[in-house]
C-alpha cells in the first residue's frame, strides 16, 4: 500500500477483496507510516478486508522484503498493488521470483470533452489525479480551443483553494497538458496511443464514443461521472495500468489472483490415437524419447 505522501484507505480494499474474493489464504500487507504515524483508517480497511498481517515498511526494501523473505516477512507468492517509481522498478525486478499485477507507475488522467462541461469540474477533474504525485498526468482533449482557454482560467483560479495545491502546480506545469485537437474522431485516437489509466468521455453521447476506445485502464461515461468516483465506490478498481500499459494490461480483478492447470487423462485407445500423432512430430523434431515415450502406448 502506498502511504508515503498520503493515506490509502480505499487502495487497501481496492487490493485485499478480490483476493479474499478469489479465495486467498494469506494476505499480506506492507505500509509506510512516515514519521512513525500509523492511520487508522488504513488498519480498518485492512481488517475489514481480512488481511492477515500487517508490516509498516514501504518503498523498494518492502518489495524486497515480500519477494525473498526476511526473519520477520514471510516470502510471498504475488506481490501487487501501486506506488512510486521505486516501487514499480523494484516489482520489475522481481517478477519471475514471485508473480506481480503489472508495473503501475503514477496516476494518470485524460479528459476528452467537447466544450458544453462546466470547466471548473474539469479542471476539478485534473486536480483530483495531479494531487497524487508531482509526476502524475492530467491532459484535457477537446476541438474547441474556448473551452480549454475557459478550462485554464478555471485552473489558476481554483488551484489556490487546492491543500495540496504544489503538488498540483508542479503535475500540471511539467506533465499536464491542454491539447486541441480537429474533432472527436482525433481525440479518440489521442486517446487510444496515450493508452491513458482513467479516461473521461465527457461528452454528450459517451457511449458511442467509447466504442472508438481500444486503450484504456478504465473508462468514465458522460458530463456525471466524475473519476474520483471510479476511487472509492463506483465499483470497479482503482488499480489501474499505467504509462501506456493499458495497451495490453487490465485492471486489477479477481483473475489476477487465480491460476489455471491443465488436465490431460487419456484411455487405452486415446493414447493409441495420439501416440500416433506424436510420434510423427517427435520424430520430424529429432526427440525419439518423446518419441518412443508415446509409441509404447500405441496399440
Amino acid at each position: 500500500m502506498p502511504g508515503g505522501k498520503a493515506a490509502y484507505p480505499s487502495s487497501v480494499l481496492m487490493n485485499a477483496v478480490p483476493a479474499a474474493v478469489a479465495g486467498v489464504g494469506e494476505l499480506i500487507m506492507v505500509v509506510p507510516t512516515p514519521g512513525g504515524v500509523v492511520n487508522e483508517l488504513v488498519l480498518a480497511a485492512a481488517h475489514i478486508a481480512g488481511v492477515s498481517r500487517v508490516f509498516t515498511i514501504g518503498g523498494a526494501q518492502a518489495i524486497a522484503a515480500l519477494a525473498y523473505g526476511t526473519e520477520s516477512v514471510p516470502a510471498v507468492d504475488k506481490i501487487v498493488g501501486p506506488g512510486n517509481i521505486y516501487v514499480a522498478t523494484a516489482k520489475r525486478q522481481v517478477f519471475g521470483t514471485v508473480g506481480i499485477d503489472m508495473v503501475a507507475g503514477p496516476s494518470e488522467i485524460l479528459v476528452i470533452c467537447d466544450g458544453k462541461t462546466d470547466p471548473d469540474w474539469i479542471a476539478m477533474d485534473l486536480f483530483s489525479q495531479a494531487e497524487h504525485d508531482e509526476d502524475a498526468q492530467a491532459i484535457l482533449l477537446s476541438p474547441d480551443g474556448d473551452f480549454l482557454d475557459a478550462v485554464q482560467q478555471s485552473i489558476e483560479r481554483l488551484i489556490e483553494e487546492m491543500p495540496r495545491r504544489q503538488i498540483i502546480d508542479r503535475s500540471m506545469s511539467t506533465r499536464g497538458a491542454l491539447i486541441q485537437v480537429a474533432d472527436l474522431n482525433e481525440a479518440a485516437e489521442v486517446a487510444n496511443f496515450i493508452a491513458p489509466e482513467h479516461l473521461e468521455l465527457s461528452v454528450d453521447n459517451a457511449e458511442a464514443l467509447a466504442r472508438s476506445i481500444r486503450h484504456a485502464g478504465a473508462i468514465f461515461l458522460g458530463r456525471y461521472t466524475a473519476e474520483a468516483l471510479g476511487d472509492y465506490c463506483a465499483g470497479p478498481n482503482h488499480v489501474l495500468p499505467t504509462s501506456r500499459t493499458a495497451r495490453f494490461s487490465s485492471p486489477l480483478g479477481v483473475y489476477d489472483f487465480q491460476k489455471r492447470s491443465s488436465l490431460i487423462g487419456c484411455s487405452a485407445e486415446g493414447a493409441s490415437a495420439l501416440g500416433r500423432v506424436a510420434s510423427t512430430l517427435a520424430r520430424g523434431e529429432g526427440l525419439v524419447a518423446h518419441a518412443r515415450s508415446a509409441e509404447n502406448r500405441i496399440k
